[in-house]
Parts: C-alpha cells; structure tokens; sequence
C-alpha cells in the first residue's frame, strides 16, 4: 500500500467519524496545534492539524442543513482543544490574591476559551457555506478562519491572543511578510498553507492535479523565506545616535506591587538596581540617556509622592530621562476623594518634572474594568487589580516625545498584541516603547506568547520595539524582528542597549489591513465561483479539479455520512 493510499484511509476515518469521537479529534487537533506558537514555535505541526479539519468539515456535509450546524460544532471543539492549553496560564493571575480569586480559576481557564471559541465555531460555520469539491475549500477555510480571527480581536474589545498567523513568527525570514500583509494576512496565508495537504486524498482524471496544493503552499513557504532573507539582509540593524537604553526588571512580586506598606521598599530596589553597574566599565544609570521602568510600577500615584519624585531626581543624571509605569489619579479639585485612576506611562526629566503622559486606552476586560462595572459591583465582584469603579480608559493613542531620541509609541502591556494599535498616520514614531507586567503569569507559555506577538508589531510596522517587563521577557528588538538584547523571564536585572533606528514605513504602515482583506475577498470569489460553476456545469464530463473525497474516496461514500451516528452503523446498513 503507498503512502497515499494511507493518508486517504486515515483521511476516510476523520470523515465518517461521528458523535464523541469526532469531538476528541476536532480537540485533539486544536491541542496540538498550539505547539506551532511560542515557546515551541514547531509550526511543521500544523501540516496535520489543519488538514484533519478540512477533512472533518468534509465529513459535516451528511448532517443536516448542508453540514453547517456539524462544522459549527466540530470548530467549537477545535478551539476549545486550541485555546484551554494555549491560555492555561491565565489562571495563575487568580493565585496572586488567592483567599479572593483562586476560587474563580476553573471559570476563567475554561470560561475563555469556551467563549473564544465561539469565533472558530462561526469560522467553520462560513467555511461550510462556502465549501466546494476540489481545491478551493482550502481558500475558502483559510478565507473564513481570517474573518472569525479578525472578529475575535474586535468583538467586546477583542482578544486576538495567539491568532492562527502567529505560527508563522518563527523563523524569522518567514515572519517578514507581515510587513506586506499583516496579522490577519499571515493568518490567512496560515491556514491556507498548512490546509492544503488535505487535497492530496481528492481522485482526479490526472493524479498531478492532487499534489498542486500542497506544491504551490511549498512554494509560497519558499517564496517567503526568500523574501524575509533578502529583506533582512536590506535592513541591517543601525543605531539612533546619542540614544542608551536602561531596562530595570525588578522581577517583584505582585503582591508587593499593589501594596502601599511596600512603597518604601519598592523605591530602594527600583533606584538600586536601576544605577547597577552592568560590567567593570560600567557607570550605573550615568550610562544610560533613558532609563525604562515596567508597568504600574509603585503601588502609590507617583506625582503625589513627592519624597517618591525627589528620590527618582536624585538618581537621574542630567541628560537622562525615565519612563516609567504608574498608575495615575485623575485630575479632581483637592481634597476630593480618588476612587480611580488610570494605567498611565510618565516621561520624567532628570529635575523630577513631567515631560508627557500616556493613559492606557485599551484596558483588560475582568483584569482592569468589569463589563456593567456598577451592577456587577454590587453583586460583590471585583476585577483583578481590586480598583474600585475600575481603572479608567484614557482619551486617545499619541506618541511621547523624548529628549535625545525620536518619539515614542506607548503601548502598555496587551495593547501590543492588537495589530493597528498606531499613533495617527501623520505621527509616525521613532520606535515603540511597550511597558507590561508579565508576574500576573508566573513562570508559563504566556510570557513568551506576548513577546512574540508584540514582536509581530515592530515587524509589520518596521519600527524597533522596546520592551520593559517587571519579571520578564525585557527585550530589544529591531525593526525587522532581530532580538539586540534581552532578559529571560523570572530574571532580576538590568539591560543596556543601544536604541535601533526605524526603517521607512513598510506597506502594513501604509495601507493597513487591506492587503489581507484582499486576500480574503479573493479566497471566497474563488469558492463561491466553484460552488456556482458546479451548479450549472457545462457538461458532466466538464468540471475542473478534484471531486468531492465525501463522493470519490469510496464508493458510494455520501451514503454512508448521512447516517448521523457512526460509520459502524453505515456498514451494518449495507450501504458502503
């Protein structure tokens, strides 16, 4: 037996498998699939996780209503299998106040991902609208699974966390083409690539016709890979001059973070380790003309604290600027009582005033706000940071500027990972700075996930990206995604470096997300173009392409998948 008549027995297994059965392996395929991002990064996986999906969505079309409630329902699946490994670390956030929150765990691990996977569902749903019997169900696969991810990450503020088109992050060549196309172009091109195995099962008049999906996604891998090297080798990393960086990652623990009893020891770590020396011809912070703090970094308003800001003048020398994250009080005439606050970044020059100011504009649904934030108040719940009425949104995205170095774009914590998340195209900066606190998620995958994807954002922007992390992972990267310097996660210390300079803007910057709209629109012209032409066909001899494996794999297979039960009660009928 060939290997090809193996993959088409497997291939006819997944198809007419129904119940249970097909709900482990819809699972099982979305689990392994997770291997294709950060840490793993093992993306050659995906080769079969995909292909098992077009082949379920195959095996739908005997179930009622043309298949679609069946390929809902195996997407469903498919991303619950997806999502519970690949965001199984947000339940360590509920340990930090554990006599709180620890009870709430098994809803959040499992209450999320139930609700992203919504969005598969609705994905496979459209793709078995679109389904056709040849080719072009990979396109249109790929062309709906890029429709629900881009709803995921807009829908109730969105959570794009670990879209399909991360997988091609790494290496670093292949993720290059998102500067063309974006995230939610590489998701398609994604899907599409690692799909088209599943047409080698097809029988055709000429069996060469079978290989060209798989062929033509080996090429376009290549293709990629050619245009990533050549791009790298363009743009090799330069330097702004005049402008050192100083990360301090003070790797504290969130429950000194977000107590005000800690301030006095949260300052004498943070001054501290930030005038370190970093090697023997080190000065400490003298070294450095910026000096970057994480996230929220004192559990007290800053510019309230004045002994806070004299100590910070004290430790800047002249010429060297912080910035820093804090949470900030709303302006109120004094004396009025501060029930909240924003999630800002401070700019602070060496004499302790303030340059500029960032609000978050982006905040954590259940993290920084409740939805219905005063009914659900008053049934007793509480977000994560424990501020009461929620930390407020801030007014608009604008870049900060910095003295000895081009503007900044700030972006706090997960606003990193929504693609788009850009100062106006009139404004464009010099580099992003991202400023986040990682501890929420203790020593897991996600940390590196939100590296990767905030990665993803200087690579499709073609700007540098400066990351400060309370524990980790603190890293500079270039405007092509290369890692100048880093420090690993659950790591105390300091990081020097030299601000990479920006590139011009790339073709994401200039036209968005249009590319990958186009892609899009041209994958369902081509699936509903098949679906009409088969509709009204020219002659029986006349169609193009492979037939529908659910009709040619066996004979007599349709039969057999209308039986709603099982394969086994579709060969006791005598019907295969």
């Amino acid at each position: 037996m060939s290997a090809l008549q193996r993959l088409r027995q497997i291939a006819l297994a997944i198809i007419l498998t129904w119940g249970w059965k097909r709900a482990v392996i819809a699972m099982a395929a979305g689990a392994l699939s997770v291997l294709a991002l950060a840490p793993f990064n093992l993306f050659p996986v995906l080769f079969i996780t995909f292909p098992v999906l077009v082949w379920l969505i195959d095996g739908a079309g005997g179930g009622r209503y043309g298949g679609v409630p069946a390929a809902a329902l195996t997407g469903y699946w498919f991303g619950l299998g997806y999502f519970v490994p690949g965001l199984y670390w947000i339940g360590y956030a509920f340990f930090v106040d554990a006599d709180i929150f620890a009870w709430l765990t098994p809803f959040a691990v499992l209450g999320l991902p139930a609700y992203l996977s919504i969005f598969t569902a609705i994905g496979l749903a459209l793709a078995r609208l679109l389904w056709t019997k040849n080719a072009t169900r990979v396109l249109a696969l790929a062309a709906s699974l890029t429709i629900a991810e881009w709803l995921r990450g807009h829908a109730l503020t969105g959570f794009p966390w670990n879209a399909f088109g991360y997988a091609l992050s790494e290496p670093l060549p292949l993720a290059q083409t998102a500067s063309l196309i974006g995230l939610w172009g590489m998701t398609f091109l994604t899907v599409a690539i690692f799909a088209s195995p599943a047409t080698l099962i097809d029988r055709t008049p000429d069996r060469s016709i079978a290989w060209r999906g798989p062929a033509a996604a080996i090429a376009l891998l290549t293709v990629m890979g050619i245009f990533g090297a050549i791009r790298l080798s363009l743009h090799p990393t330069t330097m702004v001059a005049g402008a050192k960086l100083r990360l301090m990652q003070p790797n504290l623990q969130q429950d000194a973070k977000f107590n005000y009893a800690a301030k006095a020891e949260v300052m004498k770590k943070y001054l501290a380790l930030s005038d370190r020396a970093s090697g023997p011809q080190s000065t400490g912070v003298r070294d450095a003309t910026i000096l970057i703090w994480p996230e929220s970094a004192f559990p007290f308003f800053l510019t309230r604290e004045a002994d806070a800001m004299a100590e910070i003048a004290e430790l800047l020398p002249k010429g060297t600027v912080l910035i820093t994250g804090s949470v900030r009080a709303p302006d109120l005439p004094r004396g009025t009582p501060i029930t909240r606050a924003y999630n800002s970044i401070y700019v602070i020059d060496h004499d302790g005033s303030v340059l500029s100011v960032y609000d978050k504009l982006h905040l954590v649904p259940f993290g920084e706000f409740l939805p219905y934030q005063e009914l659900m108040e008053k049934l007793g719940f509480e977000q994560l940071t424990r501020v009461r009425g929620g930390f407020i949104a801030g007014s608009g995205r604008h870049a900060l500027p910095v003295p000895t170095a081009p503007s900044a774009l700030p972006l706090i914590c997960y606003e990193a990972i929504f693609p788009g998340e850009v100062a106006g195209r009139n404004e464009r900066p010099g580099w992003i700075v991202n400023l986040t606190n990682d501890g929420w998620f203790g020593i897991s995958t996600g940390p590196y996930q939100h590296l990767e994807q905030a990665r993803m954002r200087a690579i499709e922007l073609g700007l540098p990206l400066v990351r400060s992390a309370n524990t980790g992972i603190s890293a500079v990267i270039d405007p092509v995604g290369r890692t100048v310097a880093s420090l690993g996660l659950g790591i105390e210390g300091i990081l020097d470096a030299n601000l990479p300079a920006a590139i011009p803007p790339t073709v994401y910057a200039r036209l968005g997300d249009v590319p990958a709209a186009t892609l899009v629109a041209l994958g369902v012209i081509l699936a509903v173009r098949r679906r009409v032409a088969k509709r009204h066909p020219r002659s029986h001899r006349g169609e193009r392409g492979g037939r529908n494996p659910l009709t040619t794999v066996v004979p007599r297979l349709t039969d057999c998948t209308r039986v709603p039960h099982s394969a086994s009660a579709a060969k006791d009928s005598g019907r295969c």
